[in-house]
């Protein structure tokens, strides 16, 4: 059995065909186009597909969106606005069970699965990267919420006198530690460094700012961790993403942050851990509601 695999975020859009014990077999990739990334999406699909019969499509994709009838309105791709992306892709690929989720559940049912929380019931996976998201693991099943969009990490507020977020709300996780706001605010300070790895090659040598704006977002992701395995009673939570690979100038704040505030009881144990599959893991995911989907999909 094999899955037509997709995974769509603010930057890139990327697939893959994956076997039915979550290998990826073949891949590819293409930035994404705000204003309209379905010509180049479907370009791609076609050529990494070609004539060959899929028996499934796994996508996950930025939200918010309507679940499961998979209208999306990813934040960071303004071109799609209750956008029928799951019905689309229902019309290119009949005949096979197609389904959508939120991109940062797809990361998380992929560490759950295969990855770094195997045998973890109850976890969190979450991505800092052009955007902040997450997915929620709760009792061994993935956690829906009313709408389909339970695990949006990045909208808890982390600081009320924070910046504005694309969200509408102020002081956003994802408005303060996304990778663009964590350059911006370096940039403000005077740092040179035009993207989120030439800032962490600062950070990595040293540079006051560098560092200083690492520390900033780690801390922001830190609190809202612990804040979130104290609501959820979490043993674990997985940290990947674009971001999250500057290593320590983020993991040492963001670290010592979830000490300070995850003190109850219950928390002594939580750990926090980077993912065990890497940039594959928001493709697995998606694969995973097709291929697993008795654990992570229930709407039909």
């Amino acid at each position: 059995m094999t899955v037509l695999a997709i995974d769509i975020g603010g930057t890139k859009m990327a697939a893959a065909v994956v076997d039915d014990d979550g290998n990826v077999l073949r891949r590819d990739r293409t930035p994404t186009v705000p204003a309209d990334p379905w010509p180049t999406f479907v370009a791609m699909l076609d050529e990494l597909v070609a004539d060959e019969q899929v028996d499934g499509v796994g996508i996950g994709c930025g939200g918010p969106m309507t679940w499961p009838s998979g209208e999306v309105s990813p934040l960071n791709i303004p071109g799609w606005r209750d956008f029928p992306l799951r019905a689309r892709l229902a019309e290119r690929y009949p005949g096979v069970p197609v389904r959508l989720h939120n991109d940062a559940v797809a990361v998380a049912i992929a560490e759950h699965w295969r990855g770094a929380a195997q045998g973890v019931d109850n976890m969190i996976g979450m991505v800092v990267s052009t955007g902040v998201g997450g997915g929620i693991v709760s009792g061994g099943r993935i956690l829906d919420g009313a709408t389909g969009n339970a695990g949006h990490i990045g909208h808890v507020v982390a600081d009320p006198a924070g910046p504005m977020c694309a969200c509408g709300a102020r002081g956003c996780l994802e408005a303060i530690a996304r990778g663009p706001a964590t350059v911006a605010w370096a940039r403000e300070q005077g740092s040179e460094a035009m993207d989120g790895p030439a800032l962490a090659r600062l950070a990595a040598d040293g540079d006051e700012v560098a560092m200083a704006a690492f520390a900033r977002s780690g801390e922001a992701v830190g609190r809202v961790i612990a804040w979130c395995a104290a609501l959820l009673d979490l043993e674990m939570v997985v940290v990947g993403g674009g971001l999250a690979q500057a290593g320590p100038p983020l993991w040492e704040p963001m670290l010592a942050a979830v000490r300070e505030q995850a003190v109850l009881p219950f928390l002594t144990e939580l750990r926090v851990v980077a993912p065990g599959l890497g940039g594959d893991a928001g493709l697995v995911g998606a694969a995973a509601l097709v291929l697993a989907g008795e654990r992570y999909w229930s709407a039909d």
